[in-house]
């Protein structure tokens, strides 16, 4: 199934997405509280008028690095090399479910940064909680499959990561989170070997596949899960895909830029960058 949540007035409701049709999934109830229960469709009718909102507002947001092609990108624009650690330790940052915004929002550009960048990730949505989980049974605990971008503040970021303690403003404001524009469901679709691609006012900027994934989700889930239980509805994050962000190219958003991020079998995520301040 391709799931949505959509809005067509009455507030915020859980679809199911068919040939660009959405039709209303029958529960009363948010994403989230759909997956607990088990996904249960009711009679699925048509829905007309409606507006995409972000499949789920997340639990938590967990963002890894897993694709050494943007490593490399990136860290070889600073003239560094990939640290030893990056290739045992499948490390993340936390991001803030408040954030989160979706397909077709206009993308908030913040007063404070000059550089305001794309990433285009793989993102995985927690089913099935699960403490201590092993590698080889991590993925039944994946429900489904979205697009994420991490937006950033590069200019800032490049500041805060000198004092040690990760990302701040660099990462955090107001639809820094970009998620949608459904959940394709885990038994629809392997993401072991997806492309993925950026386009920037129709241009190509980036191409990649899941494949190039040097920590897998398995590898993710598992050690995210350590001595920690992860809940339904928890979002973690491939980190980004080589060539999914401008910093590698040292290329930069502009105001009024269409954003289009592209994964094969879960769709196309697409924004507009506003103004600046705005």
């Amino acid at each position: 199934m391709k799931l949505v949540t959509y809005e067509a007035g009455g507030g915020s409701r859980v679809g199911l997405l068919e040939d660009r049709q959405v039709l209303a999934a029958g529960f009363d109830g948010d994403m989230i509280a759909f997956i607990e229960a088990g996904a249960p469709v009711g009679d699925a009718a048509p829905v007309d008028g409606v507006r995409l909102l972000a499949p789920l507002r997340p639990r938590t947001l967990r963002d890894f690095l897993t694709f050494r092609g943007h490593m490399a990108n990136a860290l070889g624009r600073l003239g560094l090399p990939i640290p030893d650690e990056w290739y045992t330790t499948p490390a993340y940052y936390k991001g803030m479910p408040d954030t989160v915004i979706g397909p077709e929002a206009e993308i908030p550009w913040p007063a404070y940064t000059d550089k305001l960048d794309h990433e285009l990730e793989l993102a995985a949505v927690i089913g099935k909680p699960g403490r201590d989980i092993a590698r080889e049974h991590a993925l039944e605990h994946v429900f489904g499959w979205t697009i994420w971008n991490d937006l950033s503040a590069r200019d800032v970021q490049a500041r805060e990561m000198k004092l040690g303690l990760g990302p701040a403003k660099g990462k955090d404001w107001d639809g820094s989170n970009v998620l949608g524009p459904c959940i394709v469901t885990a038994d629809e679709l392997d993401a072991s070997d997806l492309r993925m691609t950026v386009r920037v006012n129709g241009e190509v900027w980036g191409e990649d596949t899941s494949a190039n994934m040097h920590h897998s989700f398995a590898d993710l889930i598992a050690y995210a899960s350590l001595a920690q239980t992860l809940h339904p509805g928890e979002v973690l994050g491939s980190g980004t895909a080589a060539g999914g962000s401008g910093l590698e190219l040292d290329r930069w958003l502009q105001e009024g830029d269409e954003l289009e991020l592209e994964i094969d079998g879960i769709g196309t995520l697409r924004n507009r960058v506003g103004r600046k301040g705005a």
